[in-house]
């Protein structure tokens, strides 16, 4: 074992001491250079409960120590086995959602794995190799992206590993095509982490076979931050039993606000912007939480992957953000950039300045150490990605700040709206460019700075200079602006009421986009004209090829040009008389189509009366043919009654008539 002297052990009820059943030393010890000594509500509930072969559903805000809530009791369990796990002999499988989770994960299990008795960094007296003791765990992680599919089952064929951590889709593909079913012979705990993103993102089919192969004698944990339909079928399918395990926020409010879905020691707030003015906010916070809080890791949550392509470079150039490094992560990029990026960002020391611009892929889970400040650019198209965004800063007990901006008007709705879904969030004043605090009044128009002017004027120079730029903002725009066409809460955010000229100036613009989106609508932008045939990539590489194409396109004369910027079309003149006669015949053709439409009324209106009446003398019909048949129904009966009587009658008349066949008194 290491040397390492233990900290001090805590004598409270949550201690990892105070177990019932006390933890493996090595497993201790783990938790201890870790630097926890009491357990989570999570934890403290959850770990007994799955050490004693319950199955747990397992509801907790974010960033409430989930991981450890199952590692933990994986590693007792399979520890603890009579007999240890054969060679391939799968003992448990994780599942994420995310090769960023589950890479994370991986890397938490490794530093409890390092410390068993016989593990590589265990100290050998005299130089010895360590001899493994026979319950030795070994993991895998399976990711795609980074190595193939038959590298994978190398790996496992060679390392024979006992805990599979994975995406849905590896997991899968492992399992389903292993040869052999003995892999899961002994197999004992199944864990879903993330479930309700797991089903969010279309892995049911996935899930279920994976379900579907293992054992039923077995050991189940469902961990996720909010429980929907979705997850509630999971559990009926794949869970026994199950105990269902709630962590919640309690707080010393009443009503709504009694109970969050957000960590204690994190802080919500809102800015209330011009929408042309949130890329001047956000530099601004960042620079003041700098200097007068010193925060210096920033998670900045932007709508699109292209708006996280387009604004890394563009703000990397601003002078405003010099101190800071700038690292883009977004579900698009290749597998390899993204393992890089991530890893960078991780690596980066909490004395540096650095900001993460990325999408939802980086809203759940994943536990960035040190984040003290999150940013979001704009809410979450799903309203449930809010809380998880807000959450990778105060994780595990640390003090957090997340902040989001919301145009000033209806949008600010959203934070009645989020109140209701037990997320409160506290307004913030705005920032001066000198950094000052800056309170506006409640419901007082905001109007944004002209400080904000000269950064847009700045960000449009920067834009100039390269096409590529230039590409990336037109495209980034597009899909801001479709993204928010798509928002779940469309009664707060309506694409007609959005501010589309501010809009176009917080992404520095030079021209508008031809898009669906913009008809019908009057956009008062300044767009420049941009001659596309001398706008040249700041890549020599790239300028290069381009010239080429365009001269291989004019020597052939290809009807393929580059696209130019189309110029107003200018009317010609005609003479005054001429307008007068066309006005007079648009009045005209205005009048008429009145007329026309006034008529259509009048004969809607007369064929609805027409309808109505038919309507009534139907029913009238309907009813006089019913009392007819009363009517009928009556006279046959009576008519029946009459028969009957007059049928008795004729046979007393029979009677009466009919001659005697015994002797008279005359014939005696």
């Amino acid at each position: 074992m290491s040397g390492k002297p233990r900290r001090q052990e805590s004598t409270s009820k949550t201690a990892w001491t105070s177990l019932e059943t006390p933890l493996t030393p090595w497993i201790a010890e783990a938790i201890d250079l870790m630097g926890f000594t009491d357990m989570t509500p999570v934890q403290a509930s959850t770990i007994p409960l799955f050490m004693k072969h319950k199955d747990v559903v397992v509801e907790a805000v974010t960033g409430s120590g989930k991981t450890l809530a199952f590692l933990v009791p994986i590693l007792e369990r399979l520890v603890r086995r009579e007999t240890p796990l054969a060679k391939h002999n799968v003992g448990a499988v994780i599942i994420s959602p995310t090769r960023e989770l589950a890479t994370q994960i991986h890397t938490v299990l490794k530093s409890f794995l390092d410390m068993q008795p016989g593990s590589a960094n265990e100290e050998a007296e005299e130089g010895e190799e360590p001899i493994p003791s026979p319950h030795y765990l070994k993991s895998q992680l399976l990711i795609g992206g980074t190595v193939t599919v038959q590298q994978d089952f190398s790996t496992f064929r060679n390392s024979s590993p006992h805990i599979l951590i994975g995406t849905p889709g590896r997991l899968n593909e492992l399992i389903s095509s292993s040869k052999s079913p003995a892999i899961l012979k002994e197999f004992e705990v199944l864990v879903m982490d993330e479930a309700d993103r797991l089903l969010d993102m279309g892995f049911k089919t996935e899930l279920t076979t994976i379900i579907g192969k293992l054992p039923k004698q077995r050991r189940t944990g469902l961990f996720s931050a909010t429980m929907t339909d979705a997850v509630g079928e999971l559990v009926r399918t794949g869970l026994r039993n199950p105990v269902r395990v709630i962590v919640k926020v309690a707080t010393n409010k009443t009503g709504a606000d009694a109970e969050k879905r957000t960590p204690a020691s994190l802080q919500i707030g809102y800015i209330a912007v011009h929408p042309s003015e949130k890329i001047a906010q956000t530099i601004r916070l960042l620079n003041y939480s700098l200097k007068n809080d010193n925060l210096t890791k920033t998670i900045l949550y932007l709508p699109t992957c292209a708006c996280v392509d387009y604004f890394t470079p563009l703000l990397s150039a601003l002078p405003a953000l010099k101190k800071f490094i700038l690292v883009p992560l977004h579900g698009k990029q290749t597998p390899q950039a993204r393992k890089k990026n991530y890893e960078k960002f991780v690596a980066l020391p909490s004395s540096t300045p650095s900001v993460l611009l990325t999408t939802d892929l980086a809203a759940r889970g994943l536990d960035v150490s040190d984040v003290d400040l999150v940013i979001q650019l704009e809410p979450p198209q799903d309203p449930k990605a809010f809380a998880h965004r807000c959450g990778r800063a105060g994780r595990a007990g640390r003090a957090g700040r997340a902040v989001v901006f919301l145009n000033a008007g209806r949008e600010e709705d959203y934070v009645e709206f989020l109140r209701v879904r037990k997320t409160p969030v506290r307004r913030i004043p705005r920032l001066t460019p000198e950094g000052e605090i800056k309170v506006d009044e409640e419901g007082a128009e905001i109007q944004a700075d002209k400080q904000v002017d000269e950064l847009v004027d700045q960000m449009k120079k920067i834009v100039r200079k390269d096409r590529d730029l230039y590409e990336r903002a037109m495209k980034a725009f597009v899909s801001y602006i479709r993204a928010y066409t798509k928002h779940q809460a469309t009664f707060i955010f309506r694409i007609k009421e959005l501010d589309l000229d501010g809009a176009a100036k917080s992404y520095a613009l030079l021209r508008l986009p031809r898009m669906p989106e913009l008809k019908g609508r009057t956009v008062e932008y300044d767009s420049e004209v941009v001659d596309m045939e001398t706008f040249a990539y700041a890549d020599k590489v790239r300028e290069k090829a381009r010239k080429e194409a365009l001269a291989k396109a004019k020597a052939e004369g290809s009807a393929a040009k580059p696209a130019e910027e189309k110029k107003p079309k200018i009317k010609p003149t005609t003479a005054w008389s001429k307008q007068l006669e066309t006005k007079a015949a648009k009045e005209e053709r205005r009048t008429k189509k009145e007329r026309k439409r006034e008529w259509e009324k009048k004969e809607k209106r007369a064929r609805a009366e027409m309808e109505e009446d038919e309507k009534e003398v139907k029913k009238d019909w309907k009813d006089l043919s019913v009392d007819d048949k009363v009517k009928k129904r009556k006279v046959v009966r009576r008519d029946e009654d009459e028969d009957e009587s007059m049928d008795e009658l004729d046979m007393l008349d029979d009677v009466e008539e009919r001659p005697s066949k015994g002797m008279s008194f005359d014939d005696m």
